[in-house]
């Protein structure tokens, strides 16, 4: 950190301690909202989904050769290809706006085109299967078909526009050589679709979620996710020790560590600052009340799916947790259309993901990404609103 930076740091933490009114109390309240959300996060996701996720990046960055990355995920590959794998990723995955991270970072460092990436980054978080299902039966059908539409052609044309302004710079970062292991000169080809795939699935069954009712196949898989956890490290034990090095682990280990230190601190702060001013979900403590968010989202105006967009894009959503707190939203009148650009805005964003994707691409590339995703989202919720009414 150069030293003006530090400066304004030290500056913004000095005046925010001298002006906040910190004896009102609704600050109070949304203080104790904010370290409260940040020890649910720690608790519900830093173990079981961000952990797994940072080995996962560790391994892309280590184990993955540049040329399988541009293979599939370069400017140069064939974009009905790259964007084909990368729109229909999160289908896999069931992760959230800020667990999808580190995977994003360790495609993009190790070469991934902009355009794949950013579709990777989006499609990973919004068109999980788990959060498609979910919509369609609390909410309703129709919500749950536009947003597994919507969040799929998002990812290709969000891709496809960014790959178009920023593609020069692509084409200079394709030049850069990668250090790390070339997997394939150890490992055939099945190995490394075993580990990566086994390295998935701990994520998956790790984080697998308790659903809202104690029935059917996602109950079911729940009751039986730990064991099948502890299953499937004791085969990545079994591989780990059978197929890789001791150097190789150790290389491992230490990108696992540099991109958990690099991102972990950036989603924490902005843990604390999204419940600081929006409080947990359901709870109302945040220095915005939620009646302030729910007036002005009724009807189908521009204003209306504009602002769910926005609110959508700075609040954080934890994995599925969008589906109860838009019902509540729609309980106090909001619209379907807004429903929709909240739910096409809200789960691909947060404020602690727009701190990390800055740090792997820049201001002006994540300023961008944001302002492209607020505007599809609003048009595509005014779209909607209009058709269904």
């Amino acid at each position: 950190m150069k030293e003006w930076q530090k400066f304004v740091l030290y500056l913004s933490v000095f005046l925010a301690a001298y002006l906040i009114p910190f004896s009102n109390p609704r600050v109070e309240v949304a203080t104790l909202e904010a370290f409260k959300m940040l020890g649910d996060y720690a608790r519900e996701h830093v173990l079981f989904c961000l952990i797994p996720a940072f080995f996962i990046a560790g391994a892309i960055a280590i184990f993955v050769s540049q040329n399988a990355v541009l293979k599939y995920f370069g400017s140069s590959a064939k974009k009905w290809l790259s964007y084909s794998v990368a729109s229909v990723s999160g289908t896999v995955l069931a992760v959230c706006s800020c667990t999808v991270l580190p995977l994003f970072a360790g495609i993009y460092k190790r070469g991934a085109g902009i355009g794949p990436a950013v579709a990777f980054l989006y499609s990973g978080p919004a068109i999980n299967v788990l959060a498609i299902i979910l919509t369609a039966r609390v909410l309703g059908w129709e919500l749950g078909v536009a947003r597994a539409i919507g969040a799929v052609v998002f990812a290709i044309i969000i891709g496809l526009i960014m790959a178009l302004i920023y593609g020069k710079e692509d084409a200079e970062r394709e030049g850069v050589e990668f250090g790390g292991f070339e997997e394939e000169e150890r490992r055939s080809g099945w190995q490394n679709l075993l580990y990566f795939a086994n390295l998935v699935f701990i994520l998956i069954f790790a984080a697998w979620a308790m659903p809202q009712s104690p029935e059917g196949f996602w109950y079911a898989v729940y009751k039986v996710h730990w064991p099948i956890t502890f299953a499937l490290l004791a085969i990545l034990a079994y591989m780990l020790i059978r197929w890789f090095t001791t150097e190789e682990l150790r290389l491992w280990v230490e990108s696992s560590w540099d991109f958990a230190q690099k991102i972990l601190p950036l989603l924490l702060v902005g843990v604390l600052v999204a419940g600081f001013l929006m409080g947990r979900p359901n709870t109302n403590g945040g220095i915005i009340p939620a009646a302030w968010i729910s007036s002005i989202v009724g009807g189908n105006s521009l204003a209306a799916n504009f602002t769910a967009s926005i609110v959508g894009a700075f609040m954080y959503f934890a994995t599925l947790t969008e589906v109860p707190i838009i019902q509540g939203l729609m309980g106090a009148g909001m619209g379907k259309g807004p429903v929709l650009a909240l739910l096409l805005a809200g789960p691909a964003l947060s404020l602690p993901n727009m701190l990390v994707i800055r740090s792997v691409m820049g201001t002006k590339k994540t300023v961008t990404y944001v302002t492209l995703v607020v505007i599809m989202a609003t048009i595509s919720g005014m779209i909607f609103g209009s058709i269904v009414g």
